[in-house]
């Protein structure tokens, strides 16, 4: 690793774990946290969540799995580029969608209005209770013990409600104030990895066409760039060549314009990056290509109706689901029986989050199908 920018996360800096361990050997606190992110029973049911296609749709659509791990690899390479900690930032990257729902986002809205008399839903906060609380993997404590740095990146949204209740991991959202430079990038990082590859899945499942990306100012002038470049190319060489410059093209302007930020800013020290303005960010020439990037996913693909057909499948399922086990806990597993004795709809709130796409389909067949018995 290259040298740290003296406004960057150092283990030196760490406010630690709540629950004290002894150092690690042969690799670093942040390394610790990477690992055991990885190792988690959440990290690998990712294989098997929706990022905009149902698991069972296509082999060649990217997963939570898939999708994070790319997160996390241009997290990491921008990270070093600015000289930031790249093991913090590759965590963060790893770990922000533990707490997703299955069937992506149609899944957390159904969730969320089912949890809405009971405490809310969100996946960021669920996430955080994910590595704090429901990963069952150590005999000292509940959780992962990740540091308080990893947990402030992946909390990334909440509301001042909820972030009384955190203490000090959630006072910045009470103050105004900013999470690490790392946290703030894997948030960025996220953005270029769906966007870009959700066009990339787009396409390959043609729900929409290289006509209608030919609209959009960012992906023309790469796809003419490339045309220029290779004569005569076509297919999916053209399509990545096309997606891999533009994923290329955010990455640099996300570096420029944060040191561009860093410099106004007059940014020296990690206080000082939590004390400014939001410093990873977009320059004003490409937030308005962004914007128009986001409202053509959306209104093309995001609510294309062989989309939204299995998106509507997907919030009766969970619905139903939750209300059969809110109506008799009983039917739940009994590590989650127990926990329904205390907070039911906490409790099955943590169990439907933590299914997988298939396993929340085949849930929903057991307790309703006729014939289905086991």
């Amino acid at each position: 690793m290259t040298a740290l920018a003296t406004y960057a996360v150092t283990e030196a800096v760490s406010r630690g774990r709540a629950h004290a361990e002894p150092a690690p050997t042969a690799r670093g606190e942040f390394q610790r946290d990477r690992d055991r992110i990885v190792h988690s029973t959440a990290f690998r049911r990712l294989e098997y969540k929706t990022q905009v296609f149902v698991n069972h749709e296509g082999d060649l659509f990217r997963t939570r799995l898939t999708h994070s791990i790319e997160v996390a690899q241009i997290c990491r390479s921008i990270a070093r580029e600015l000289g930031l900690n790249e093991d913090l930032a590759e965590a963060i990257a790893l770990a922000h969608d533990l707490g997703h729902t299955p069937f992506g986002h149609a899944g957390q809205d159904a969730l969320a209005k089912c949890m809405a008399a009971h405490g809310g839903f969100e996946h960021n906060l669920q996430s955080l209770r994910t590595v704090d609380v429901l990963e069952e993997h150590y005999a000292a404590f509940d959780g992962l013990n990740l540091t308080w740095e990893t947990r402030e990146g992946i909390l990334k949204h909440c509301a001042k409600a909820k972030a009384a209740e955190l203490g000090d991991l959630g006072r910045r959202f009470l103050e105004g104030t900013q999470p690490s430079l790392e946290a703030q990038l894997a948030n960025l990082a996220d953005e270029i990895a769906y966007n870009n590859h959700d066009v990339d899945d787009g396409l390959r499942s043609g729900l929409i066409t290289l006509e209608q990306l030919q609209e959009l100012e960012i992906f023309a002038g790469m796809r003419r760039a490339v045309e220029l470049d290779w004569p005569g190319l076509a297919g999916r060489r053209l399509i990545h060549e096309t997606i891999r410059r533009m994923i290329n093209a955010m990455a640099l302007d996300l570096i420029a314009q944060t040191r561009t930020n860093l410099v106004h800013s007059r940014v020296v020290t990690l206080d000082d990056v939590r004390a400014a303005p939001r410093l990873a960010a977009w320059s004003e020439a490409l937030a308005p290509k962004l914007r128009e990037l986001k409202l053509f996913l959306r209104d093309n693909l995001y609510r294309h109706y062989q989309v939204l057909r299995m998106t509507d499948k997907a919030r009766r399922i969970l619905t139903e689901l939750f209300e059969a086990f809110i109506a008799d806990p009983r039917l739940l597993p009994p590590q989650y029986q127990k926990r329904a004795l205390e907070d039911a709809p906490r409790a099955v709130a943590d169990y439907v989050a933590g299914m997988t796409d298939r396993y929340a389909i085949r849930e929903h067949r057991r307790l309703f199908a006729v014939g289905e018995i086991h």
